[in-house]
């Protein structure tokens, strides 16, 4: 099977890094693309939950564009290139499917699960701490999920979700004697807490944080800009009784999908 389009794709961008290519893309590293590959994944991410394929499609371009553009990057400094990046990720993928590409066998997605965390270990051996892996690029509520998780992998957990409850209610006691003592310091800390409680909480009920989190947010600016096409009166201006009464409205509208 040939792919032309995405040998093209890899000569365009040897090219604009050639010495008579574009100025912009010569004088780019890993270190300013770094910006980019973020946005850029986010944004496939956005489509996705728009179930958008039209900008899927192209945000899954914009995606791969940085990884090729990486890989060249990395080429020029004889480090690796596009080719020893597909090897290595079609690798990685034939070892921890064992039950597709070898005889293992499995009974469900918890055994492929288990053979997947166990094939990593063995490959990761130079790992000193079970956190070692936890991206630290990554949003403070993705970091937070992965480190739960890891934690639980080997048996720090909580007895039951009454412990858990416990803890979590008594971290909001704590910030709240925070901000009566007006300890900022101390409110800080104690809200992170809370908010790696509720993670742990989210973990436990089998919740993606994240996930949750972004459809709050979705639902948020739904709802937001809903008060803002209805309002009589500038936002501004109203009081809070006002701005209540707009928010319960607006709550309704949205719910009843009547945009």
């Amino acid at each position: 099977m040939n792919y032309p389009n995405l040998e093209r794709l890899i000569d365009i961008i040897k090219t604009l890094r050639s010495e008579n290519g574009c100025a912009w893309d010569r004088e780019q590293t890993h270190a300013s693309l770094r910006r980019n590959m973020l946005e850029e994944a986010y944004e496939a991410v956005d489509a996705i939950d728009d179930n958008d394929m039209k900008h899927l499609k192209e945000e899954l371009g914009d995606v791969l564009l940085q990884v090729v553009l990486h890989a060249q990057i990395a080429s020029e400094e004889n480090e690796f290139d596009i080719e020893g990046v597909a090897k290595e990720i079609s690798d990685k993928l034939v070892r921890r499917h064992p039950h597709v590409f070898g005889n293992i066998k499995v009974n469900g997605t918890d055994d492929i699960i288990h053979n997947w965390e166990e094939i990593k270990k063995l490959e990761k051996k130079h790992r000193k701490s079970v956190m070692d892996g936890v991206s630290r690029a990554q949003s403070a509520l993705m970091s937070a999920q992965k480190m739960s998780k890891k934690a639980v992998g080997v048996g720090f957990e909580w007895p039951n979700e009454e412990m858990l409850w416990n803890c979590f209610n008594s971290e909001i006691k704590e910030f709240k004697e925070a901000v009566k003592n007006n300890d900022k310091e101390n409110a800080e800390e104690e809200l992170g807490d809370i908010l790696f409680a509720a993670v742990n909480l989210a973990r436990w009920h089998k919740i993606d944080a994240e996930q949750a989190l972004i459809i709050a947010n979705r639902k948020f600016m739904k709802r937001f800009r809903k008060m803002e096409e209805i309002s009589e009166k500038e936002l501004e201006k109203l009081s809070f009784e006002e701005y209540d009464e707009l928010w319960r409205k607006a709550k309704k509208l949205t719910q009843d999908g009547k945009e």
